[in-house]
């Protein structure tokens, strides 16, 4: 058996795999004080009576503390140790915004992770040509280690100009650090992100040692889980580009695990696309917190190089998944211009929306979606959670429909409507705003609300299709059970091709995959197993931004491919190309291990009985059939005006839409 298991801001999802394919899924609430008790409900109740431990053979983990710790500030307190007269470069940034326009903004770089006070410079210098300027003072070092010690801290950064090019100063600094202050977490921006632009490098390098503390104790918790209920099966962590390592070497690098579950959706929903025949789509994955939503081609995730969390970079490989503030759980209010809004505020697990009646009083999407007639509150989250619809109707009426002259269905239909407007503009900034047309793409909802919202997105889109999975509203968790086990290796070079041997860059590439190997035997893969990707990072000399081109990993001319495909790509990007020299910027090798092929989930077929009520679809109050999704009959047709039902999601058909029944998914198509 396989398990995977996902930590959303409201629900943790959590499936089971056979041999045989046969799938189990649940959801069950969140706990934000602690989500890995939200992990061991689940594994309790996934394994029951008839799963046995032992026969676990693959346990798999998506989470969100690492993005959570940095965006709540609740990361260990960190230090920094830097070339002299660089501290201020965590807190100068770029000079930019994130919004022009706002009168009133938060900080635009990570000042309060490391403040002034925990900021330390020591004399050495690395030169731009990779020579040593000026050695390093070790005792420099140990003196900035005990005052950060003795200020609190529990983690240190080391980020040394250049160290990119020549890492030995970090290196030797790591350890007099770790000697000078035993147990203190330390990363080096040479391992963590070994690329120009020392800003990016500073933060990263940051994060990823505030994120050291957290994340080996929240793995150390995880793991503890599951020496208590029998399973033997190591623990294996998602990372931002989509693939999965140990616990142990995400303890390493845990700045690796900050889009780890926006990351696993969208290799779920990749999987469902190839089982459909259709190489390409667009997925949005709306929970009780976000909606996330990636773009896929060829049969993957689109991947960057430039992350962000919050308006803070994170430069490390993710899969290029964009979040927004709209959920379930979105909270609709009343702005001071008298407007309605909804979001960013969630309701989130804690208290959650009004009609779980845990505390909660302020009206949400899910409440609109319960007044709307969408959501049957007695099968809400299979039924765990009885929903309260009079007290649904009761907060939107108090603090939208009345406020703003409304009926209550009147404020339930703008409240989808703004919502909806936010998830299709969301679409819209990984198509569009790239030069892609959505209407081209078939949309794959998933999470628990995204059937709800799938219909209007995709109108409001001009999209003709929609590829509905089998289960849909734990599709993260499925997709870590179809992803790959990968390591990479990276290192900065900033030299010019021309005057870069061929020999010392095949030598470069082959030390990068004896070390990208090395993980993966760490992880008890065989050095012939996994394929090999290299990758370069080139710029034309005098550009402060790269592209990157794949190489072939046994090219016996490497600097000539990584030209001609760097003159490639730029002519592709930009339409032109200069009558300069190459640089190159930087070399990344990932091994990779693909998952065993394994049949796509099915729907197992019942006889429950379908049924009828009144909802708002389109905005139109009307009768519409009530169909348990285990009822359709393989290659059955259903027109709409109806509403689906499952244990996870609820799909949402109009009346011009039609769905066609396939043995892992629906196909929804708009009748013209």
């Amino acid at each position: 058996m396989e398990i995977g298991i996902d930590i959303g801001g409201t629900f943790t999802d959590a499936v089971l795999r056979r041999s045989d394919g046969a799938l189990r899924s649940l959801k069950v609430p969140s706990t934000p004080d602690d989500p890995a008790r939200a992990v061991g409900h689940a594994l309790e109740r996934l394994l029951g009576r008839d799963a046995p431990p032992g026969a676990v053979r693959r346990f798999l983990h998506g989470t969100t503390v690492a993005t959570n710790a940095i965006l709540e500030n609740t990361a260990a307190p960190t230090g920094l140790i830097t070339t002299r007269g660089f501290a201020d470069v965590i807190e100068l940034g770029r000079m930019t915004r994130a919004s022009n326009y706002d009168l009133l903004f938060g900080p635009q770089t990570p000042v309060n992770l490391i403040p002034p006070e925990r900021r330390m410079e020591v004399d050495e210098r690395i030169g731009a040509d990779g020579g040593v300027v000026e050695p390093l003072d070790e005792a420099g070092v140990a003196m900035a280690a005990r005052a950060l010690e003795a200020a609190g801290v529990k983690a240190v950064a080391i980020c040394f100009l250049f160290a990119f090019l020549d890492p030995r100063h970090e290196q030797r600094a790591r350890a007099i650090v770790q000697e000078t202050c035993p147990g203190m977490a330390v990363s080096l921006s040479s391992e963590v992100d070994p690329a120009p632009r020392e800003y990016e490098r500073t933060c990263a390098t940051a994060f990823d040692a505030a994120l050291k503390p957290v994340m080996s104790d929240y793995l150390g918790r995880i793991e503890t889980i599951l020496r208590g209920s029998g399973v033997g099966a190591p623990m294996q962590v998602m990372h931002s580009r989509g693939g999965l390592l140990g616990a142990g070497a995400a303890r390493g690098k845990p700045i690796r695990l900050t889009l780890s579950g926006p990351s696993a959706a969208a290799i779920g929903a990749a999987a469902v696309l190839r089982g459909a025949g259709l190489p390409d789509g667009v997925s949005i994955d709306v929970g009780g917190t976000s909606a996330d939503v990636a773009v896929i081609r060829d049969g993957a995730p689109a991947l960057r190089m430039d992350g962000m969390i919050g308006t803070f970079p994170v430069r490390v490989p993710t899969a290029d998944v964009l979040a927004v503030a709209a959920g379930g759980g979105s909270i609709a209010w009343i702005d001071e211009a008298g407007g309605l809004r909804v979001g960013p505020r969630s309701a989130g697990a804690a208290p959650g929306p009004a009609c779980y009646r845990r505390g909660g009083t302020r009206p949400t999407v899910l409440d609109a979606s319960v007044v709307l007639g969408l959501v049957d509150p007695a099968r809400f989250a299979t039924g765990q959670l009885a929903l309260d619809a009079e007290a649904a109707a009761e907060a939107i009426e108090r603090d939208i429909a009345g406020p703003l002259g409304l009926g209550l269905r009147e404020a339930a239909i703008a409240i989808h409507r703004v919502i909806n407007a936010t998830m299709a503009e969301a679409v819209r900034s990984v198509t569009v705003a790239r030069g892609t047309d959505p209407r081209e793409l078939p949309l794959v909802p998933a999470g628990g609300g995204g059937g709800l919202h799938a219909y209007a997105i995709a109108e409001e889109l001009g999209q003709a299709r929609i590829v509905v999975p089998a289960a849909p509203g734990v599709l993260a968790a499925t997709g870590l059970l179809d992803a790959p086990l990968e390591h990479d290796a990276a290192r900065g070079f900033g030299r010019v091709l021309d005057v870069l041997p061929e020999a010392d860059l095949r030598q470069a590439i082959d030390a990068l995959v004896a070390e990208a190997r090395g993980a993966m035997a760490a992880e008890g893969v065989a050095a012939d197993a996994a394929e090999l990707l290299v990758t370069a990072s080139a710029s034309f000399v005098g550009q402060g931004h790269s592209l990157d081109v794949p190489l072939p990993a046994d090219a016996a001319e490497p600097a000539r491919a990584i030209r001609e495909g760097f003159i490639a790509a730029h002519k592709a990007a930009y339409g032109h190309a200069r009558q300069a020299p190459v640089r190159l910027v930087s070399l990344r090798v990932v091994c990779r291990l693909r998952a065993p092929e394994a049949a796509m989930p099915v729907v197992a077929r019942s006889d429950s009985p379908r049924g009828s009520r009144m909802a708002v679809i389109g905005g139109v109050a009307q009768e519409v059939a009530v169909v348990p999704r285990a009822n359709l009959a393989p290659g059955e047709v259903l027109h709409g005006p109806a509403i689906l039902e499952q244990d996870d999601t609820t799909l949402v058909v109009p009346g011009d839409w039609r769905v066609t029944t396939h043995p892992a998914h629906l196909l929804m198509e708009r009748i013209a």
